[in-house]
């Protein structure tokens, strides 16, 4: 059966006037209008296509893909507000999502960025969004665990930083004294599991803790090294926005890299920056010599 507010496969019934007609399966035939139909179709085709509610309450079907889906979290911008009804947001198709206003968590007006959840009401079958977000989060009953890769929607900056949906499921917290540059609200990240407290809230942060993180640093950096003659204009002095836009963490994770190229005699200081030492011939007593940049033939 064609799931409404999803993603689905569906093949073609039968084609008509206003376009064609695909199995819904239990939720019978549902329209692909004409604007929508694709230039290379082909006899005995499936199509992939997001199906909806229109504007008179119809099932219809979109090859459009909107920026949020039933069962998911997004930003959504505020495009118009009903007295009536609540607010429409803007999430990529023709007809705007309503936020009823029995789901909004403070008034909103045009212009203003929501982070809202997807769901189907039960008893219209209308697909609306809810700002009320606790509502929706935590329901799961996955486990997490330190250091795990997730991703992140930043939501809202906070005197302590900056609290995050974790995989549309929970909350987190990015801390300001972990966070290279300043983040913004309906921002998309890759993170990283620090701590996983007894209420199920979790710490995050946007680096790997531990080896895990400093490892493939460390090789990154020797990279660099190698690529730009055997020295860079990094070094424990560097501001944090630089070291972010050129090796993607933040200056805790760089300086710890550093130290642990320092200590394995890989590379020196040479203020402002380091160089790449040759260390394939070192014996103890006697010290690294600095890399020699090839020479093109």
């Amino acid at each position: 059966m064609a799931l409404i507010g999803r993603r689905n496969t569906l093949s073609i019934v039968r084609a008509a006037a206003p376009g064609l007609y695909l199995n819904g399966g239990e939720l019978g035939e549902i329209l692909l209008p004409g604007r929508y139909i694709p230039a290379n179709l082909k006899p005995g085709d499936r199509l992939d296509v997001f199906v909806y509610l229109d504007s008179e309450d119809r099932l219809v079907a979109t090859t459009e893909t909107p920026k949020v889906m039933v069962g998911e979290f997004a930003c959504l911008k505020v495009i118009s507000v009903n007295s009536r009804v609540g607010a429409f947001l803007d999430w990529g198709l023709g007809k705007d999502l309503l936020l009823p206003f029995r789901e909004h968590d403070g008034p909103v007006r045009p212009g203003q960025f929501v982070t809202v959840y997807v769901l189907l009401d039960a008893t219209s079958h209308r697909i609306v969004a809810s700002a009320r977000l606790h509502r929706h989060l935590g329901v799961s009953e996955t486990t997490y665990a330190e250091r795990q890769a997730v991703e992140l929607l930043i939501v809202s900056r906070t005197p302590l930083g900056y609290t995050a949906i974790v995989n549309n499921d929970r909350l987190g917290l990015l801390y300001h004294d972990k966070l290279a540059n300043p983040l913004t609200p309906g921002e998309r990240v890759k993170g990283f599991v620090r701590t996983v407290r007894p209420n199920g809230k979790l710490d995050l942060s946007l680096d790997a803790a531990g080896y895990k993180r400093i490892a493939p640093l460390r090789e990154q950096i020797v990279a660099a090294l190698e690529q730009n003659g055997g020295q860079l204009a990094f070094d424990d002095n560097s501001s944090p926005a630089a070291i972010r836009e050129k090796f993607a963490c933040s200056k805790n994770a760089f300086k710890l890299a550093l130290g642990a190229l320092y200590k394995a005699r890989r590379i020196r200081f040479e203020p402002p920056g380091i160089q790449l030492l040759d260390n394939s011939t070192f014996s103890p007593g006697v010290a690294p010599k600095p890399l020699q940049p090839k020479r093109s033939a």
